[in-house]
């Protein structure tokens, strides 16, 4: 008997050793590959590249490592083609990436330039760098788009804020037999793939040419002024920590990041190029760097225009329908205290309704004198309120009899500092409320605003929106 368990326990040992041998097999075979494949990727990316070889992309499991990894903060070793223009000569604010190729039908570039040029005043063209990728290995079309860009846009190049670049083809990995992830064809992969490269090589080119970088696509009509509402959007950030800012809910378009981050995200995007299109990966990219939320702000600033696509040249009509052009205004919402004694759906917190972001408020169904209250950190001046209530989903969670009042007098108690003496400013009509010219309607520097419950209702209530914009700071 125990000669017999002994022969046993020593099969058992031979199955596991074996098992384990073909595993440690299989995982060399990877390795073996990717240095093959990805050869041009730096020696500080292959330990997480084998890392992550064995494993779906899992922001949850990559999360420290790939946020403190020192090595990804270095530019990738390649020499680009100046087609026109020179190094910019100083830093800027924002730079703009465009990466284009030659489509089979239409041709929106030129037009997408313009927009940019076109919709920025004559101080935010100062700040601005753009720089077009033009991704195509044919050089006829290269050459003919360069002449274009030259002869419409020559004194923007001559002033340095027009760049365009070229990566020659002998800087790509492989681009034929990659993987057919999700069935996709070979030719839909090696689009999809080349394009993750396409981008990589721009922000890389972006690092170090200005604090922002935002990418577009080369199809793309923009807002007026955007640059002033994107810096709008950054400086009411401060503070809060942040790694993508969206501007347009597609695809690849109206994505800010820092500068800082281009390098990191340049490497990612050549390490699983032919995973998946891009758009996907920058989701992993922005949740390994702890951005669990998508922050995107309304209305968008930049709009798709195309109409066939850059693959194939296949109908694409894709529109953002929170796209305003000429009527963006982002409210200067001061630094506040908010604070409510309606009853609090889940996480739904008052928080939620002074955020430019895309979220709410939600509150049970309100008592009369229930308020949702503000207390500015400093006395202000205010030139315009605007209160939006419910959604579209749940259009009857307004405030169906409300009014909105301005205090001041600020006091310090139990439940906080709050003010004494309140100015009703108007009622709530259809769940809104919008008024203008406040500074000319309050004689007094306002430290509080509230919105007030004035009769009971059955309805929950969502707060969507509460917007305030502000005129002078009064002098302390």
């Amino acid at each position: 008997r125990h000669d017999l368990k002994y022969f046993d326990k020593m099969r058992c040992l031979r199955k596991r050793s074996a098992v384990s041998f073909l595993g440690i097999l299989v995982v060399c075979l990877l390795f073996m590959n990717l240095y093959i494949e990805d050869g041009y990727v730096l020696e500080g990316d292959k330990e997480l590249i084998r890392e992550t070889a064995t494993h779906q992309l899992n922001p949850e499991r990559y999360v420290h490592s790939f946020k403190d990894l020192s090595n990804f903060s270095g530019s990738i070793n390649i020499s680009y083609r100046y087609l026109a223009g020179t190094p910019l000569p100083r830093k800027r604010y924002l730079t703009i990436g465009l990466s284009s190729v030659k489509r089979k039908k239409g041709n929106y570039l030129l037009e997408t330039i313009k927009s940019i040029f076109e919709q920025s005043s004559y101080e935010e063209l100062k700040e601005i760098a753009v720089v077009v990728q033009l991704a195509d290995f044919d050089s006829a079309w290269c050459e003919g788009m360069v002449q274009d860009i030259s002869q419409k846009f020559a004194h923007h190049i001559i002033a340095g804020r027009l760049i365009v670049i070229h990566v020659p083809e002998d800087y790509y990995p492989v681009l034929d037999g990659l993987k057919r992830n999700y069935n996709d064809p070979e030719d839909r992969v090696k689009f999809r793939s080349k394009q993750n490269v396409d981008y990589a090589f721009l922000l890389n080119f972006c690092a170090n040419l200005s604090d922002y970088y935002v990418m577009l696509e080369d199809d793309v009509r923009c807002s007026k002024n955007f640059l002033t509402a994107v810096k709008k959007v950054i400086t009411s950030r401060e503070g809060s920590y942040w790694v993508t800012l969206e501007f347009s809910k597609l695809g690849y378009i109206g994505k800010l990041y820092h500068s800082h981050d281009l390098p990191r995200l340049a490497h990612f995007l050549l390490m699983f190029y032919q995973e998946m299109p891009c758009d996907w990966l920058l989701i992993h990219f922005r949740g390994l760097l702890a951005q669990k939320e998508v922050i995107r702000f309304k209305p968008s600033l930049f709009q798709h225009m195309g109409y066939y696509s850059s693959y194939k040249g296949a109908e694409n009509k894709l529109k953002d329908d929170d796209f305003e052009e000429e009527s963006f205004d982002i409210p200067d919402n001061p630094p506040a205290n908010l604070h409510t004694n309606m009853n609090v759906f889940e996480n739904y917190e008052a928080s939620k309704a002074y955020s430019s972001i895309d979220e709410y408020f939600w509150g049970k169904a309100p008592s009369t004198g229930d308020f949702y209250g503000i207390v500015f950190e400093k006395p202000i001046k205010i030139s315009k309120i605007k209160v939006v209530t419910g959604t579209e989903d749940r259009q009857n969670d307004i405030l169906h009899h409300g009014a909105l009042e301005v205090g001041e007098k600020i006091v310090g108690s139990k439940k906080g500092r709050q003010c004494t003496t309140y100015l009703r400013l108007g009622e709530f009509k259809n769940g809104n409320f919008e008024i203008t010219d406040v500074e000319h309607k309050v004689l007094f520097d306002i430290n509080c605003m509230r919105i007030l419950v004035t009769k009971s209702q059955k309805e929950w209530l969502i707060i969507r929106s509460i917007s305030v914009w502000t005129s002078q700071i009064p002098n302390q």
